[in-house]
């Protein structure tokens, strides 16, 4: 049987492109324990500790807190495969996310250049990107690991999805504006056609993301209290009735 080659720490961490203080302190966090050590007690590591390493590390470039990272790893010891599958789908989304904020940066860079926008409105579209991380973070507990990578592979633009937000914002409104009329009426057909068509947009036609999305809804009582509920109990249950009735036979 081969026998694992085991380096010192300075070696390894040269290899690794890691400095041996940077091991010493995921040693000391209990991510990254050293595999051995020599009879005068140096450190010694061996590939498997180079592919936990790679782990601890793209973990942390996506912005997981050490502490967390230390948890992820803990629940993926014997699935390599699935762990680097979920890494994968983080860094997608990372990706995604940060094209959105880049596209909103240079518009907020041309309208300043132009003087059609006012410094803090340029400023408040980035902000609105950025906060789209703080958003998902919470809510990816209600998507499976297909519907992650599938939202993360979409590709969608920042003016697309302030159209949507947009589209979403008259649509709420007008639905309030009925509330307390037949769900089966042609106007609050029309508007529940119009809300199934804003759903679709965001789903993509993809049965994993929508399974998601509906056990988001189911569990609004736990929602975070700094997140707004984006419409009233009201349009909820008036959508839901007049989805209900128009169901494609």
């Amino acid at each position: 049987m081969h026998q694992a080659r085991l380096y010192k720490a300075q070696e390894f961490a040269e290899r690794a492109g890691v400095t041996v203080r940077t091991l010493h302190h995921y040693d000391r966090l209990g991510l990254l324990p050293p595999s051995g050590h020599t009879e005068a007690g140096y450190r010694l590591y061996d590939d498997r500790d180079l592919v936990r390493l790679e782990q601890i590390l793209a973990l942390k470039f996506i912005g997981f807190p050490l502490q967390e990272i230390r948890r992820l790893l803990k629940r993926d010891a014997k699935d390599l495969p699935g762990a680097l599958r979920r890494q994968r789908t983080l860094i997608l989304e990372k990706r995604r996310l940060l094209d959105l904020a880049a596209q909103a940066i240079q518009r907020a860079e041309n309208a300043a250049a132009s003087g059609e926008l006012a410094d803090w409105e340029a400023i408040k579209k980035i902000i609105e990107v950025i906060h789209m991380q703080d958003t998902m973070d919470w809510a990816k507990k209600y998507y499976s690991e297909q519907a992650l990578e599938s939202l993360a592979n979409r590709k969608v633009s920042a003016d697309v999805i302030e159209q949507a937000q947009r589209d979403w914002a008259v649509l709420i409104k007008d639905v309030e504006a009925a509330l307390g009329e037949d769900p089966a009426s042609a106007k609050v057909q029309a508007l529940a056609g119009r809300w199934r068509k804003l759903i679709e947009g965001f789903t993509g036609g993809d049965r994993a993301v929508q399974t998601g999305l509906n056990k988001l809804y189911a569990d609004q009582a736990n929602w975070p209290s700094t997140f707004k509920k984006p419409y009233s109990d009201e349009v909820g249950a008036l959508m839901c009735q007049a989805m209900a009735l128009g169901k494609p036979k």
